[in-house]
């Protein structure tokens, strides 16, 4: 029940999450009236989104039992809903909600897919067997078409799992015998009958043009048909299945078709944005293949001083200490482990609500997390190789909603990352209490929830970057507004101070780094000379985001990035590499002699070794820790795929 939102002009940052909620599944999302979100689902309620605050603002029942589709009419001020009884119910959209209009035609069988036509007078719905055509101002069925009625002996029954309303009345129906069909509604005829998989046809989108449509099966496989001439200069036109694609290995369950992609979704958890080439302007981030298996935020947090790791599940959270050895090695050896990583606590989150947010302090006391309505702080206490873990009561009211949370280096106190722009923050004495010490709101105020935390080292400065992409510095000591970084035109991926110089280093989505100089209020002479020089173009091109920011406390100069697929050390002592240089070149410099190679070395040294990684950091001046999620750990749990027979097997 997690909704998720992609900034496609950030480079595809997924740069809001509304968490999920056991009792509320998401069979249908549209947007209406601008950029207002709804929701519906087999709860049989239709929910709106806050955009802002990250959950749910408003709720209304639908009436009709379990929702399985909903659309928006082209002007967003009306809502149609498809139900478990059959009926057909229009919502206006209001200030502050929605509201019921009225029912169209009921008939039996539920409502499975909806598409209005674009001039919003006409509505299809497809069902079980049939589709319908339903006038909207008189809500009345104008046409009923049973969709396997050109096919003899049919043994099965037919769903009809997706719609569209093309604007010349053609009405396009996707079905669970593979077929997509063109059908002339005012006629009830068949136009045009396209078999593109031996299985089910389950979603389908069509391009703004109208000139291409991509459908998605349960094979995994995507299809794009267009509409070309049937000869050169020819004005007669036909739909023909150009391109199949294979990058999804279960049910396509959501596609959707952009300006310049086609984007597709479904149960082996991968979200898919294939460019179209022959749409594409200019050479930019729009023409890379991506394929998003992992949130663009941390659900790891270490205790380095501890050598603790606290990982975050949907429902629960797991605390591991980490295993030790007490051999020297080569670059590359695997060495033996003395002391097996260790299982310490599993803390389950009582609720349907699921966990938004987790940290554990860097001494290993404090446990913290956070759902939309709920926020738990709890004392952990070490005694031999047991584990005795506590609830703080009494905590403050006033923390929810919590988007982000972030220990002191000291672990004497809390951040937590609030609505409207607003970070409280929160005293931790020994005894295992807590108090509100104070709440920190940007000066000219914010509509945005902030996503983002960072504190330094002497415990000084905080960072804090909210939905709005501002980041704000705030002094500790003083407890007042420090400055805000100057803006940039993209969402901040990740950011940290510096413990020993106080410079904030702050990733972008579209792959720049900077690095503010906190006490001088100003960017520091490497960073100018980063946005001088410009960073490598093979650096730039990246398509995953820098998702954490680390330190070596044995040299000022390193700096340590991350994303999912690379590990990175960047070297500020060393030059930048032009765009003529080999960005990963660690390999090559190690056959070369010692003059020869330092003359070649650059700043950045990237490690791909470790994929899929989620987590690295620092845990004392020689050790690092790396957290990886194999994919094939999450292709076990997805249901059996259906079986394709192969050529030669």
């Amino acid at each position: 029940g997690a909704v998720e939102i992609y900034n496609f002009a950030a480079n595809y940052f997924m740069e809001k999450v509304i968490p999920g909620h056991d009792a509320r599944s998401v069979e249908a999302l549209c947007w209406a009236s601008g950029e207002r979100l709804f929701g519906a689902g087999l709860g049989g309620t239709i929910v709106e989104y806050d955009l802002a605050q990250l959950c749910v603002s408003s709720s209304l029942d639908g009436g009709g039992g379990p929702i399985w589709s909903m659309a928006a009419n082209s002007s967003g001020t009306q809502l149609a809903i498809g139900c478990e009884d059959g009926s057909v119910k229009l919502f206006q959209v209001i200030p502050g909600g929605i509201q019921f209009e009225r029912n169209l035609d009921r008939r039996k069988g539920r409502i499975l897919c909806l598409s209005w036509h674009p001039s919003d007078t006409h509505i299809a719905a497809g069902s079980i067997d049939i589709f319908r055509v339903l006038d909207v101002t008189s809500g009345q069925t104008l046409q009923r078409i049973m969709v396997n009625y050109h096919v003899q002996k049919v043994t099965r029954e037919c769903v009809v799992w997706s719609i569209a309303f093309l604007s010349n009345s053609t009405v396009v129906t996707a079905d669970s015998f593979g077929r997509v069909q063109f059908w002339d509604w005012e006629r009830g005829t068949l136009v045009e009958s396209h078999t593109v998989s031996t299985s089910a046809v389950l979603s389908l989108a069509v391009s703004e043009k109208e000139d291409s449509i991509v459908v998605g099966t349960s094979t995994g496989a995507t299809y794009q048909l267009q509409l070309l001439p049937v000869k050169m200069g020819s004005l007669e036109k036909r739909w023909v299945r150009t391109k199949p694609f294979q990058y999804h290995t279960h049910d396509v369950r959501a596609v959707a078709h952009s300006s310049t992609a086609l984007i597709s979704g479904g149960l082996d958890a991968q979200l898919v944005i294939r460019p179209l080439m022959e749409r594409v302007q200019k050479r930019g981030y729009d023409v890379v293949l991506r394929k998003f298996t992992f949130p663009h935020r941390r659900l790891v947090s270490c205790a380095r001083k501890a050598r603790l790791l606290l990982f975050q599940f949907s429902q629960h959270l797991e605390l591991w200490r980490l295993g030790s050895t007490d051999e020297t090695g080569k670059d590359g050896q695997v060495l033996p482990v003395c002391r097996m990583p260790e299982h310490l606590v599993q803390l389950k989150s009582k609720g349907p609500e699921h966990i938004y947010c987790s940290c554990i302090s860097p001494c290993g006391s404090w446990v913290a997390y956070s759902t939309t309505t709920r926020f738990h702080l709890y004392r952990v206490r070490y005694e031999g190789d047991g584990v005795s873990i506590k609830k703080v009561a009494n905590v403050p009211k006033l923390l929810l909603p919590a988007y982000q949370l972030q220990f002191s280096a000291d672990s004497g106190s809390l951040f937590i990352a609030s609505a409207r722009g607003s970070v409280h923050v929160l005293q931790l004495p020994e005894p295992g209490g807590c108090k509100h010490l104070h709440t920190f709101r940007p000066p000219s105020g914010s509509p945005e929830a902030v996503y983002l935390l960072a504190v330094s080292g002497d415990g000084r400065w905080l960072a804090a970057v909210g939905g709005d992409w501002a980041i704000h510095i705030y002094n500790l000591k003083c407890l007042k507004h420090h400055c805000v970084v100057p803006t940039y035109s993209c969402a901040v991926t990740a950011l940290a101070i510096h413990p020993l110089t106080n410079n904030l280093v702050i990733a972008y989505s579209d792959q720049q780094l900077f690095e503010f100089s906190i006490p001088e209020k100003q960017y520091t002479a490497w960073s100018r000379a980063v946005q001088n020089c410009g960073l490598h173009q093979a650096w730039l091109e990246r398509d995953t985001p820098i998702t954490h920011i680390a330190f070596n406390p044995k040299n000022p100069s390193h700096i340590l990035l991350h994303d999912v697929y690379m590990f990175c050390l960047l070297d500020k002592s060393l030059p930048l590499p032009d765009n003529n240089a080999l960005l990963m070149n660690q390999s090559a410099l190690k056959q070369l002699p010692e003059t020869v190679r330092r003359r070649q070395l650059h700043a950045f040294k990237i490690c791909k070794k470790f994929q899929p990684l989620l987590f690295a950091d620092m845990l004392d001046e020689s050790c690092l820790v790396m957290v990886e999620r194999p994919i094939m750990d999450i292709k076990t749990q997805l249901p059996p795929p259906i079986q394709q027979k192969k050529f030669g097997t």
